[in-house]
């Protein structure tokens, strides 16, 4: 597998990241097959990819509180 190339895809903040600067979680949807997160805190530190159904499948168990402690 061939690293992904970030140097030009946009990034957006979790809607859920904190106002104050902590815990922010930034996507990138550039791309169709994976989906690029950083933490928005260190943006040149590392990216986790994850396969897009695998994103996908974490989005919806997070928005119906499956994942909720």
């Amino acid at each position: 597998m061939r690293p992904l190339d970030l140097s030009a895809v946009t990034w957006r903040k979790s809607s859920h990241s904190n106002s104050d600067g902590g815990a922010c979680v930034e996507v990138s949807g550039d791309f169709a097959a994976v989906v690029p997160v950083r933490d928005s805190k260190t943006p040149l530190g590392p990216v986790l990819a994850f396969g897009a159904p695998g994103w996908e499948s974490f989005i919806s168990g997070v928005k119906q509180g499956a994942l909720d402690a």
